[in-house]
């Protein structure tokens, strides 16, 4: 349907979780869906479709950065139809209320990014989460025991950026948690699109201890995260 998505109209169901990582969603698709089938290989940004608990969910990677995650996402509202969105993937913390593996729970995202300066000139849009996923995510992190923590995160337009430890403690005294690259872009086209979106958040790094998971537990080891989503999607 489109030079990015090759999936049928109907074969994306309308509720979809968004991992950064396309082995991510086939992980997901392979351990949590039921009957799921591939349904996009296109620059093999892997997409699946199945079921969880008798819900029609599917599954896709979304590659790094807002400029990526804005390809995948507009498509997904605009031409899928897909009405729920939620955002599972890993974040540096730059906060001691957010330890190593803990989950984050974006309520909303400030950027250095100027892709919302080009759509709303002269105004610092405030993308935030939907209330009504984000209430039931902390609901269900707290029925399953799981540390999450609700804050502000940081949308980076740069993975490597020589600023960053100046930067950093000025984030952290007005309260943002943790630092990613894609919750402010999926916040955006959900508003415009009068989606449901969330980005829910594994700390993978630790910008204060420098402790990090290894490759291979960024790629499997956010169960938590996993199955909080798909309670509430």
């Amino acid at each position: 349907m489109t030079a990015h998505n090759t999936a049928a109209i109907g074969e994306i169901a309308d509720r979809i979780l968004l991992p950064g990582d396309p082995l991510r969603a086939k992980y997901i698709a392979e351990h949590f869906l039921e009957n799921a089938q591939c349904v996009n290989t296109v620059r093999s940004m892997l997409a699946y479709t199945g079921s969880y608990r008798d819900k029609r969910v599917s599954v896709m990677g979304t590659g790094m950065g807002m400029p990526s995650m804005g390809i995948y996402a507009h498509e997904l509202m605009e031409i899928y139809q897909v009405k729920r969105l939620i955002r599972v993937g890993t974040c540096g913390s730059i906060s001691e209320r957010a330890a190593l593996r803990d989950v984050v729970l974006a309520m909303g995202s400030c950027t250095d990014s100027s892709m919302n300066e080009s759509r709303l000139p002269g105004i610092h849009y405030a993308p935030i989460a939907d209330y009504s996923l984000l209430k039931a995510a902390q609901e269900t992190a707290e029925a399953m025991g799981v540390n999450a923590q609700v804050g502000n995160v940081f949308t980076s337009d740069k993975f490597y950026n020589e600023h960053f430890d100046a930067l950093m403690p000025r984030l952290r005294q007005y309260g943002v948690l943790a630092v990613d690259m894609e919750t402010c872009e999926l916040y955006t086209l959900a508003a415009r699109f009068g989606a449901h979106a969330l980005s829910i958040l594994t700390v993978s790094d630790s910008l204060l201890s420098e402790e990090q998971c290894s490759t291979e537990e960024r790629q499997t080891a956010f169960h938590s995260m996993m199955r909080i989503a798909l309670e509430i999607l």
